[in-house]
């Protein structure tokens, strides 16, 4: 049995596990902006399309989304990646047995170390055999990077699984917008069928009286080229509508090619939301890119100690015990115990320097950290303002559809008494064309702005319902 004390400077797999942590602590604040930009418009399909008509509610749409959509898939792997991260750091303070058997055969010449013609010493050794069973443990006792390392692990893997939710928060943000999108669209389509009616009737009307003789051919070719025009914008309306459709089926991860319809119309309906005082509490407290932002700055801190830590000593054991003979029943037993304390000496200046990139990469987390505070301020005080704006337009708008209906039906009025031609009757289908199109819009508006208020609460993807309605 032998004590030893050893200066040698810290290895390096501690060294780049350092590295790695930092690097993960980024990549969780990384991972969520990425997500929230381009991967929660993607998914990953699921099945094959059925022959069927699918009806598709709002909540259907979310939760397909939530196991099916890329974002949510790939945040949800970078936080297996950091456990994977964690149980690394983890390992580095638990003990590490190791155990093994083996057969030997051998065979030694004398001549390869020097000895020729000896007398009384054969020139080779053997041939020969031995059996081995051993075993072997190594065990840090105490290491404060390592500990400081494992800390930074842990909050980081926490940083990971709240920016997977705040993903989920974002892809049922992304999901219920594309779905309103959808909703907005097949109204579009309604709003321009009528259109395409009422411009159908005048046109018939004027041929009409011009074959009677009663009206100019202006007023039948005019009213003809408001009937093309409106079949036109029809046209459009039912492609935006498609496309709408496919942008939702892409989200939420539909089989290729699944044909699907909407189940919720999700009419307007107004709420009574929290002060913006308020809002901005529960804000703070909910929101999970805000909680991962400040664990990725507490990771950082932790790695900055993890750095200092590497010119602490190090206090480790390690021993081993092995069977050696002929066979196992002719077997003698040998060991080895060892207990050593690391100090380092010189370095070269790789301490300084992880040090550094440890500081650096802080000050980096705490300016993210409160950009991601006031994006939250930001978020809420806009969901705010859209929807005040939202409800007002809704309000101006409905009085607009029910004045344009009101001079529609005038104009038709009196143009069949001749008392003016159809020039009167086209403005006024297209004043309520416009009509119809403000109010459309400003229900989507609505509609979007209660979304996006629960998404800056930080509750979209448990209280969306609550927020727009929905089966």
């Amino acid at each position: 049995m032998s004590y030893a004390v050893r200066f040698v400077p810290s290895n390096i797999p501690r060294l780049l596990s350092g590295v790695i942590f930092v690097a993960v602590a980024t990549l969780c604040v990384a991972t969520s902006a990425a997500a929230q930009n381009t991967a929660v418009t993607g998914s990953v399909p699921n099945g094959v399309a059925s022959n069927e008509v699918i009806r598709l509610t709002l909540q259907d749409a979310v939760n397909m989304a939530l196991r099916y959509n890329l974002g949510a898939i790939e945040s949800g792997e970078n936080v297996q990646f950091t456990r994977g991260q964690h149980l690394i750091a983890l390992s580095n303070l638990l003990p590490q047995v190791s155990g093994g058997i083996s057969e030997n055969v051998g065979q030694t010449s004398l001549a390869t170390f020097g000895f020729k013609g000896l007398p009384d010493i054969p020139s080779v050794l053997g041939p020969y055999a031995y059996s081995k069973v051993d075993a072997s443990l190594s065990q840090t006792l105490f290491n404060f990077e390592s500990i400081q390392r494992l800390r930074a692990a842990r909050t980081t893997e926490q940083a990971a699984q709240l920016s997977y939710q705040d993903t989920l928060d974002v892809v049922t943000l992304t999901v219920g917008n594309a779905y309103l999108q959808v909703i907005e669209s097949s109204s579009r389509i309604e709003a321009q069928q009528a259109q395409v009616r009422n411009a159908q009737a005048l046109y018939d009307q004027a041929v009409e009286e011009y074959q009677a003789g009663t009206s100019p051919r202006i007023e039948a070719t005019r009213t003809e080229v408001q009937l093309h025009a409106e079949e036109y914008n029809l046209s459009v309306a039912r492609n935006d509508f498609a496309i709408a459709k496919l942008t939702l089926a892409r989200a939420i991860g539909l089989p290729l090619g699944q044909a699907f319809d909407i189940a919720d119309q999700l009419p307007y309906s107004n709420i009574n939301p929290p002060t913006v005082e308020d809002a901005l509490k529960t804000a703070y407290s909910s929101r999970s890119d805000l909680r991962a932002a400040l664990d990725s700055l507490k990771a950082a801190q932790q790695t900055v100690s993890a750095s200092k830590g590497e010119r602490y000593p190090v206090l480790a054991v390690n021993g081993d015990y092995g069977d050696v003979g002929e066979t196992f029943g002719q077997s003698n037993g040998n060991f080895n115990f060892q207990a050593g304390l690391r100090i380092p000496i010189f370095t070269g200046g790789r301490i300084a320097a992880d040090i550094t990139q440890a500081e650096t990469a802080l000050q980096q987390r705490k300016a993210e950290a409160e950009n991601t505070r006031g994006q939250v301020d930001y978020d809420v005080r806009t969901a705010f303002l859209n929807l005040d704006a939202a409800k007002e337009q809704v309000d101006v708008a409905q009085i607009n559809v029910a004045l344009a209906n009101e001079n529609l039906e005038r104009s038709k009025d009196r143009f069949t008494s001749g008392v003016t031609d159809s020039v009167e009757v086209v403005q006024s289908e297209q004043s309520l064309a416009s009509a119809n199109d403000q109010y459309i819009t400003s229900v989507y508006n609505h509609n979007l702005a209660k979304l996006m208020l629960a998404r800056g609460l930080g509750i979209a993807r448990t209280s969306y319902k609550q927020y727009v309605g929905g089966n």
